[in-house]
């Protein structure tokens, strides 16, 4: 093995194979992102020698593998991106509801989380053949280190077609900054995982050309500071870390309160104590002339908000990712209400995280999910907690198979359903219904299919996870009452269901998911699964897929 293919992969186990829950437990898990580690892995001799090499395997290859998990499988998800355009704004087509007037929004805040691995596109290639495609999405891409457990990722950022502009990186930021910007998301908060000036890794310029694409792009969109205590952060002074913060302070686009203090919300902010922060607070003020408002996000809330209330504007959990655990009627220390509420007791916003799924083949790990049933808990999470914030978990990391970012598995159809409850937390009102529309979520495969390919481990509930669900969901906003009819396969289910939001659910089975919504014997929306769902599939795939009936 090459001495940049080594230090890819471990760059890679780093960066990666990051669990992020909110129990201790998971803290220990990333042993392998120590202090030491990434002493080895950026400093030294070694990181002298071989910089070059790496820049160029870490160009072709760092991130993540699979929409897909075999070439095949992303032939044809390439097939299916002709569905979208990567660029697509949001209008009154496109949406059940008229978009609010920003004249008519709250000071609520939502913002997306952003993991640099992942931009749009790795090296401007045609998607078929591109980095994606041949290295991450394929089995037996990157020479085949991801083949025991069928590739790295099950899903990619929208593909698009190469762009002529040299400065494609940046035109791609910008595209994902009106993406977001469009669906109604005030701003990325961006996990910032390497110093700004590391060359050992091309991800680590990413968060500094995000700040100029969202100046070029939308001057109204903003950059939450996010710097990942889990990553190179860990090793850093309170003096070296706030040289870094004050690098992306100086850019426009960065957050910051109606008073001009900036945020900064530090990702795993329990790894360093509340002394060193407030060392770090104190030199962000003294020799850069900035006053913090911060808001330590935590892995392990439960264990530390008391002990950062004193030098915190506000608080935040990364969260967890299935219904159960986003109950609204847990109580225990760690339940989301919970936290939300001793924030709140403690005169801090909070910001509560959103998200829609989670699914990781490299760890083998995944949690239930219950089609759109999470997401619609963390919105309602956010609503009665009266949190302040909002923070999609995550816009894009495709490792952790957390994505919202318009994507080949659920195209724009998540954002669009997902901003119907953003709109209901930015006006205090659920936006009024005026076009019937149904969205359409499915597994390409039930969870007890076996696959062909048979180096493709299993992957397990986590636990406190639901059972394993095999159903459709189609989730109706309607002007009025109408018959749900769903088909799947030769199977037919029928749900008379009410105006507004409303979910019908039916078996998964193997073939095409149809759905056509009816009143009066009239169809008023329809909507078919862009994939086939197989009872053999080549892959596991454990990733629930979406489709619109206005897009």
């Amino acid at each position: 093995m090459s001495a940049a293919r080594f230090i890819a992969q471990s760059l890679r186990r780093c960066y990666l194979r990051r669990t992020r829950r909110v129990t201790v437990d998971s803290l220990e898990e990333r042993s392998d992102c120590s202090a030491s580690t990434w002493g080895n892995l950026f400093g030294g001799i070694v990181a002298r020698l071989v910089a070059s090499a790496i820049r160029t395997s870490l160009a072709l290859g760092f991130v993540g593998v699979l929409v897909t998990a075999s070439v095949s499988g992303s032939t044809a998800a390439m097939a299916q991106a002709d569905r979208f355009e990567t660029t697509s704004e949001v209008g009154n087509t496109v949406l059940p509801f008229d978009v609010p007037a920003p004249s008519t929004l709250n000071s609520k805040r939502v913002f997306a989380h952003y993991f640099p691995p992942y931009p749009i596109s790795l090296d401007n290639q045609d998607p078929a053949t591109d980095t994606y495609s041949q290295h991450y999405l394929a089995v037996n891409g990157e020479g085949g280190v991801h083949a025991s457990y069928g590739g790295f990722l099950r899903d990619r950022p929208l593909p698009q077609a190469p762009i002529s502009d040299p400065d494609w990186k940046l035109r791609n930021l910008e595209t994902e900054v009106r993406q977001a910007a469009s669906e109604g998301i005030d701003g990325f908060s961006v996990d910032i995982m390497a110093r700004s000036n590391n060359t050992s890794w091309w991800g680590s310029s990413v968060p500094l050309a995000l700040m100029q694409a969202t100046v070029n792009a939308d001057s109204d969109f903003k950059i939450m500071l996010m710097p990942d205590m889990m990553a190179e952060f860990q090793t850093m002074t309170p003096v070296e870390a706030a040289a870094e913060m004050a690098v992306y302070a100086d850019y426009s686009s960065a957050y910051r309160l109606a008073d001009g203090r900036l945020v900064i919300s530090p990702f795993a902010a329990e790894q360093k104590t509340p002394s060193w922060w407030s060392q770090f607070l104190s030199v962000m003020q003294s020799t850069y002339g900035e006053t913090v408002a911060f808001v330590p996000l935590f892995v392990d809330a439960a264990s530390n908000i008391d002990a950062f209330a004193s030098i915190s504007y506000g608080m935040s959990s990364w969260g967890e990712r299935n219904p159960n655990a986003n109950s609204l009627s847990r109580t225990d220390a760690n339940a989301p209400l919970v936290l939300a509420d001793r924030a709140h007791d403690l005169g801090k916003i909070w910001m509560q995280p959103v998200s829609f799924q989670d699914a990781r083949p490299q760890q083998g790990i995944f949690d239930e999910t219950i089609n759109t049933l999470n997401l619609r808990n963390t919105w309602e999470i956010a609503l009665q907690s009266q949190s302040e914030w909002v923070q999609l978990v995550t816009w894009n990391d495709y490792s952790e198979g957390t994505s919202f970012q318009p994507s080949a598995g659920h195209g724009f159809a998540l954002l669009d359903l997902n901003s119907y409850w953003l709109y209901r937390f930015r006006t205090g009102a659920y936006p009024t219904v005026v076009r019937d529309t149904v969205y359409l979520s499915y597994r390409n495969q039930p969870t007890w299919a076996t696959p062909v390919n048979p180096s493709s481990a299993p992957m397990a509930l986590r636990p406190y996870s639901p059972a394993a669900d095999n159903t459709v969901e189609v989730l109706s906003f309607l002007t009025a009452p109408a018959d749900v009819t769903i088909t799947v396969g030769g199977q037919v289910t029928t749900c008379h269901v009410p105006a507004e939001a409303f979910p019908c659910v039916a078996g998964l089975g193997a073939g095409d998911i149809s759905v056509v919504t009816s009143r009066a014997g009239v169809a008023v929306a329809s909507v078919n699964s862009h994939v086939t769902v197989s009872q053999a599939p080549y892959n596991q795939n454990y990733d629930y897929l979406m489709d619109s009936s206005r897009r």
